[in-house]
């Protein structure tokens, strides 16, 4: 029996389960809003209320979740917060310290999670050594999308260094097309320079830089090259990019107006959704110069405490549902993304997540794998924030100077720690 027949039959059998005292509800606050990330949930959503709990959805739109985290912070000042909420990184960290987060290790233990998980995964989703959080998914944040058809139109070749991508750039714009689909909002413009970063720095010295925040390696000559590369990839963005949401971004490839889109593996979720294939309609590539490297994006879901013992129930129940291969299964081949469980059969994903896959056990091996600055899991919202602003000011400026910018990227960083 295939996985996605064991799901049939799981939430047959769930489906007919009685109702018991035992049934509680579980709001999760979330921001998977687009077509193939709402799908994702939906399934979610389900197997939760299959299980005789009710589910309250939360979903508050925002690819980056800013808008997300003001109102959970809100919710929680007032001291009413959701049973779970998507929560990442060292924010879970944050959380926990305030003596928000409930502990999930009975579920944890009862289902082999040590086992199951990678260590780097582990140590994210525990605070003084409890699990607090469950995580959902694996991303690959240095991936570039590309369109084949528009390739071949161009006569560009899918490019491997900093220099092919700038060569495919120039094709693609002398064949009339638009080079990069972007959307200039903050944390994509810090998705980009994060991969421009892994690319000239190296993942020793991007650890160096945004985990560790060595301030030599923030304004060192390569730091003002990955500034550098930005201002010139900047050229090859079009004129209305600012605030266009990143599937708006990818449809522009999707459809063929646009080559390429450099993004995490949440795009692909957008073709998935469009019903085209990895490998002929479209291709993803390590982003230029990161073979060997993967910048990781985790999605999680942090617990909170609860009073009620059902509510408590259903927050378990929950928690356990994340991590079943079934669910995980479905989740990530809607999500774009790949599963955490290290056991996982990838037999039924695509080309895309297979490799993923392979590159993410390769990377945890080899110290390739790093953590996303873009997308909260490199260090605190605060650092981020201040990164956020100097990348983004820097892009939107075409007179800005690289040597400058390293400079202000280590002033803004240092004065938030």
């Amino acid at each position: 029996m295939n996985a996605i027949s064991r799901l049939s039959t799981a939430v047959s059998l769930a489906a007919l389960m009685p109702l018991t005292a035992l049934a509680g509800e579980v709001e999760v606050l979330h921001w998977w809003t687009s077509g193939g990330e709402k799908r994702a949930a939906d399934t979610l959503q389900k197997l939760v209320e299959d299980q005789g709990h009710s589910w309250k959805d939360f979903a508050v739109a925002g690819g980056g979740g800013e808008a997300a985290m003001t109102v959970l912070k809100t919710r929680a000042v007032s001291g009413n917060p959701p049973a779970a909420a998507q929560i990442k990184g060292p924010d879970i960290q944050e959380w926990g310290e305030l003596g928000l987060l409930a502990d999930l290790n009975q579920v944890a233990e009862q289902n082999g999670w040590n086992e199951l998980l990678p260590p780097q995964v582990i140590e994210v989703m525990q605070f003084g050594g409890d699990y607090v959080a469950v995580p959902v998914n694996v991303h690959r944040v240095n991936w570039l999308w590309i369109n084949p058809e528009v390739f071949a139109k161009a006569g560009a070749t899918p490019p491997t260094t900093l220099d092919e991508f700038f060569a495919a750039a120039e094709k693609l714009k002398a064949a009339g097309f638009m080079p990069l689909a972007h959307g200039g909002q903050p944390w994509q413009d810090s998705t980009v320079f994060e991969d421009l970063a892994l690319a000239v720095l190296g993942p020793d010295d991007f650890h160096k830089a945004f985990v560790e925040l060595d301030e030599s390696v923030l304004t060192s000559a390569k730091m003002v090259e990955v500034f550098a590369a930005l201002q010139k990839l900047r050229g090859y963005v079009d004129a209305n990019a600012a605030g266009r949401d990143w599937n708006s971004a990818t449809a522009m490839v999707m459809n063929g107006k646009a080559g390429m889109q450099i993004m995490g593996d949440w795009a692909k979720s957008e073709w998935s959704a469009a019903g085209k294939v990895a490998g002929s309609d479209y291709e993803c590539l390590p982003f230029p110069g990161t073979q060997g490297s993967f910048a990781y994006n985790i999605d999680s879901l942090a617990m909170f405490k609860l009073s009620d013992a059902d509510n408590r129930k259903a927050q378990e129940d929950l928690a356990r549902t994340v991590l079943e291969p079934e669910f995980q299964q479905f989740f990530n081949q809607n999500k774009g993304s790949i599963p955490v469980r290290m056991d996982q059969d990838m037999s039924s994903f695509d080309a895309c997540a297979q490799k993923s896959m392979v590159d993410f056990k390769a990377a945890a091996a080899s110290g390739g794998l790093q953590p996303s600055l873009a997308h909260g899991m490199a260090a605190s919202s605060y650092v981020q924030g201040a990164v956020f602003d100097v990348v983004t000011n820097f892009f939107n400026d075409p007179k800005a100077d690289p040597q400058k910018a390293a400079q202000q990227l280590a002033a803004a960083i240092q004065a938030v720690q």
